[in-house]
C-alpha cells in the first residue's frame, strides 16, 4: 500500500472515531445530570416529609392551646359570675345594715321626741289646771315682775330667755328634721277621733270636749301673739337705747352722731399712717407741694407769723416813764398833768437805774439747770409718743 492510500484511510477513520467519542461523552453527562437530579429529588422529599411532620406537631400544639384557652375562658366567666354574685350579696348586706341602722336611729329619735312632747304636754296640762281658776287670760305686767303664762310661771328674766336655746337648736336643724318633729308633735297632740259605737250622750260629750279644746288652743294662740308683741316692743326699745348710747359715744369722740349707729364703723381719713389729722387740702394743693409749692407755703406761713407778732408789738400797752422827784421826764412846760389812773406802774418790770438789782449767780445757774431738765423731759415725752405711734 502506497503512502497516498494509507493517508486516505487514516483520513476516513479519524471522523468516525471523533463521532463515537462525542456520543459517549453526551451519555456520561446525561447520566451524571440524572443522578444529580435524583439526589435532589430525594433531599426534597426528605425536607417535605420533615416539614409536614413539624407542621402537624405545630397544629396539634395550637389545637391544644386553643382548647386550653377555651377552658380558661369558661372558668374565668364562672369565676366572674361567682364574684359578681358575692359582691352583690355583700352590697345588699351592707345596704340592709345601713338601712337598719338608719331606721333604728330614726325610731330612737322618734321615741325621744315623743317622750319630750309627752312631758311638755303634761307640763302644759298642769300649768293650765293651776292657772285656770286664777287668771285664764293674758295679762301684761311690769318688766321686773314675774309674768304668768298658761303653761308655766316664770320670772321676768327666765321669761325672756326661756326659749332662746330651743330656738337656736331649731335654726341648726334641716327642713326634713323640722317636718318630722312637726309630724310627731301633731300625732301626739291630735289624737285619732273614734266615734264608732257611741250613743247620743257620748257624742255630745265628745263634741263639748272638742269645743273646749278649740277654745283652749285659741286662748293659747292669743297669749303667744301678745307675748310676741311685747317682746318685739322690748327689742325695739333696746335697739333705741343702744342707738342713743352710740350717739353719745360718737359725740364724745368728736364724730358725727350717726357715725357709730350704722352697720359698719366710720371711715377715718388720715393724712398719713403716723399723723391722725384730717387733710382737707384739695388735689391741686397737694400737687403744688411737689411743684415747688412747699417753699411758697413756708414763706407764706413765716410772713403770717411775722405779721401777727408785729401786730402784737404795735398794739402792746405803752408804758410811761416813772416820775423823778414829782415830775415825769420828757414833760414839756405847759402840758397837762397825766391822770394817776392812766399811769402804768412798771417798777417791778424796770429796775432802778441808780440801784440795779443784781441777782446772784447761784439762782441763775439753778434756773438754767431747771430749764435744761424741763427740755430733756419734753424730749423724752416726744420720743415716747413717736414710739407709741
Amino acid at each position: 500500500m502506497s503512502d497516498s492510500e494509507y493517508s486516505e484511510e487514516e483520513e476516513e477513520v479519524a471522523p468516525a472515531v471523533e463521532e463515537h467519542g462525542d456520543v459517549q461523552g453526551a451519555d456520561i453527562l446525561k447520566a451524571r445530570q440524572d443522578a444529580k437530579r435524583a439526589e435532589l429529588d430525594a433531599q426534597l422529599q426528605e425536607y417535605i416529609a420533615e416539614w409536614r411532620k413539624q407542621r402537624s406537631k405545630e397544629e396539634e400544639e395550637l389545637k391544644r392551646l386553643k382548647e386550653k384557652q377555651a377552658k380558661r375562658k369558661v372558668l374565668r366567666e364562672e369565676e366572674d359570675k361567682r364574684l359578681a354574685i358575692q359582691k352583690r350579696e355583700e352590697e345588699d348586706r351592707l345596704r340592709r345594715e345601713v338601712e337598719q341602722k338608719r331606721q333604728d336611729e330614726k325610731n330612737e329619735k322618734i321615741r325621744r321626741l315623743e317622750e319630750i312632747e309627752k312631758k311638755k304636754q303634761m307640763a302644759l296640762q298642769a300649768g293650765r289646771k293651776d292657772q285656770k281658776a286664777a287668771n285664764p287670760n293674758f295679762t301684761v305686767v311690769a318688766k321686773k315682775e314675774p309674768q304668768a303664762t298658761d303653761f308655766k310661771t316664770t320670772s321676768g328674766s327666765s321669761d325672756k330667755f326661756s326659749n332662746v336655746e330651743t330656738a337656736r337648736m331649731d335654726l341648726l336643724k334641716s327642713k326634713e328634721q323640722l317636718e318630722e318633729e312637726k309630724r310627731i308633735s301633731l300625732s301626739i297632740r291630735i289624737k285619732p277621733l273614734v266615734i264608732d259605737g257611741l250613743d247620743l250622750v257620748s257624742l255630745k260629750a265628745k263634741a263639748q270636749d272638742l269645743w273646749e279644746n278649740i277654745v283652749r288652743l285659741e286662748t293659747e294662740k292669743y297669749d303667744l301673739e301678745e307675748r310676741q308683741k311685747r317682746q318685739d316692743y322690748d327689742l325695739k326699745e333696746l335697739k333705741e337705747r343702744q342707738k342713743q348710747q352710740l350717739r353719745h359715744k360718737a359725740l364724745k369722740r368728736g364724730l358725727d352722731p350717726e357715725a357709730l349707729t350704722g352697720k359698719y364703723p366710720p371711715k377715718i381719713q388720715l393724712a398719713s399712717k403716723f399723723e391722725r389729722r384730717v387733710d382737707h387740702r384739695s388735689y391741686q394743693d397737694k400737687i403744688s407741694l411737689y411743684a415747688g409749692g412747699l417753699e411758697a407755703a413756708v414763706l407764706q406761713e413765716s410772713e403770717k407769723t411775722w405779721q401777727d407778732r408785729m401786730g402784737e408789738f404795735v398794739n402792746r400797752p405803752r408804758a410811761r416813764l416813772p416820775k423823778w422827784f414829782g415830775e415825769r421826764p420828757g414833760r414839756k412846760p405847759g402840758d397837762p398833768e397825766t391822770p394817776e389812773a392812766e399811769e402804768v406802774k412798771i417798777d417791778d418790770e424796770i429796775p432802778d437805774p441808780i440801784l440795779p438789782q443784781d441777782e446772784p449767780e447761784e439762782e441763775e445757774e439753778e434756773e438754767e439747770e431747771a430749764e435744761e431738765e424741763e427740755e430733756e423731759e419734753e424730749e423724752e415725752e416726744e420720743e415716747e409718743e413717736e414710739e407709741e405711734e
